[in-house]
């Protein structure tokens, strides 16, 4: 990735990038940056970009699967409940592999335009300005959502883990702190060092409920013969059961939210087809490897979280085990967040590279707002849960699925229709056309079904409560 040195100072308008264009590579002709910047300035930018792109393929991958695999892989159990052992196991391969392929759009379209920086870049180059501001405010929104179940997880672990010792907002105000405190760092190369506890988090906490089910199955009575499971969907199943079940396990293998903030740091973007790859392989391991054997183990009662299933002391294990993912998972998002705006705030200043006392400044101060603002959103709004459903159902599906099929369509196809690796990239980039706005009209109505039903219940709480 190369630019001249004509983009390092905005003082200077001789080609100012385009909107959200951040952290470009830099140019080695030091005799022209002086010539356009002071001293000073000429190594902070220097020390900036050495510092903003030191994120190998080995490190991507980490930083994906963080980004991915969270506590939602122990969703995937209740999936199976709903799907049947032989669906669910072909929804998880299938969609992992979907996955990949939209992976495989998303760093394509960073290695051809290397100026992309996240979803609103390449919403720009699709469709214009309107495109970056449309798909940027979007994908912020995404962010600071995602941000905010973090934080209202981070509560729900705390209070399992001590029996309600404190009213949620305590523990709501505390998952906030430690939310901010672990999203400070700017760089994605230092969160991918935090990334690999994380991993061994997850796999951890889920190793314990699967061991902890399988062994509750052997000694009950009747053994692993009792377990009431099914290789077909369940008794009695509704359309909007198995919808709410397949696009869950779609948006499990939401990996290509942050792949173009990850690859803007990479020294070597040409390599992500490894990372992909890497990236997808663990995500259909883990997710089919627990969705089918605690489904086994537990059978259609399965609970959602699956740690759950376990019971109150095994639970209380795993959420311990499982409070790095929530808070580095969440960390990376917030950061994301965080990298999107402050991109906005300085375009092409040096203080982009947040190694200046103003650049820090409001680096902090941007990352501490959209943690107050994340957590507030979850405390204020007593369907939360529900609600990052609707907006993953909306904005999920385009970032997973149809986005990166129209970046293939628009941008990187290449040569005549009629060629064997167009036509069948156009099919399946078609799937993904079709797949996405399946799931953007499907899911929103499993949605709002699922909150209209909350509310008749009397499921739904009171903003700010103590429950």
């Amino acid at each position: 990735m190369a630019t001249t040195t004509d983009n390092i100072c905005p003082m200077h308008d001789k080609k100012r990038p385009e909107p959200g264009q951040m952290f470009t590579s830099a140019t080695h002709d030091d005799e022209e940056i002086a010539g356009e910047i002071s001293e000073w300035e000429k190594k902070k930018t220097i020390a900036g970009n050495a510092k903003f792109h030191r994120l190998g393929w080995k490190r991507l991958t980490i930083i994906l699967i963080v980004e991915a695999v969270a506590l939602g892989a122990l969703s995937l159990p209740a999936c199976f409940a709903t799907l049947g052992m032989v669906a669910g196991t072909i929804c998880c391969v299938f969609f992992g592999l979907v996955a990949i392929f939209a992976g495989h759009n998303v760093g394509a379209l960073k290695v051809k335009y290397p100026e992309v920086q996240n979803y609103a870049d390449a919403g720009r180059l699709m469709f214009g300005r309107v495109g970056y501001e449309f798909v940027g405010g979007i994908f912020l929104l995404e962010l600071i959502f995602v941000s905010g179940s973090h934080c209202l997880t981070g509560t729900i672990a705390f209070q399992d883990l001590t029996n309600n010792g404190a009213c949620s907002l305590v523990f709501g105000v505390v998952s906030a702190i430690i939310l901010f405190g672990v999203s400070v760092p700017p760089s994605f190369t230092e969160m991918a060092i935090l990334g690999y506890i994380d991993f061994a988090s997850i796999l951890i906490a889920i190793g314990v409920t699967i061991i902890a089910t399988g062994v509750q199955a052997s000694e009950s009575a009747g053994g692993f013969s009792a377990v009431d499971w099914s290789a077909w969907p369940k008794d009695g199943v509704t359309a909007h059961e198995v919808f709410v079940a397949v696009v869950n396990i779609i948006l499990a293998y939401t990996f290509t939210l942050c792949q173009f903030s990850f690859m803007d740091e990479m020294h070597t973007p040409m390599q992500y087809p490894k990372a992909v790859w890497a990236t997808g392989i663990v995500e259909i391991f883990i997710y089919t490897l627990t969705g089918a054997l605690v489904y086994a183990f537990v059978g259609v009662d399965v609970k959602s979280p699956a740690l759950l299933s376990g019971g109150p002391t095994i639970s209380k294990i795993a959420f311990g085990l499982a409070l790095p993912v929530i808070f580095i998972s969440g960390a990376v998002i917030t950061q994301c967040a965080a990298r999107l705006v402050h991109g906005r705030i300085y375009g092409n200043r040096v203080e982009r590279y947040v190694n200046t006392t103003k650049g820090w400044i409001t680096w902090l101060a941007t990352v501490l707002a959209i943690v107050i603002i994340g957590w507030v959103i979850a405390e204020a709004i007593p369907f939360f849960s529900n609600l990052v459903a609707l907006i993953s159902s909306l904005f999920n599906s385009g970032f997973a699925l149809y986005l990166p099929a129209l970046m293939w369509f628009v941008l990187l196809r290449e040569g005549p229709w009629t060629t064997r690796e167009n036509l069948v990239k156009g099919a399946i980039n078609g799937f993904m056309l079709i797949a996405g706005l399946v799931v953007l009209v499907g899911g929103t109505w499993a949605s709002v079904k699922s909150i209209v039903d909350d509310y008749k219940t009397g499921n739904v709480g009171s903003s700010f409560s103590c429950s």
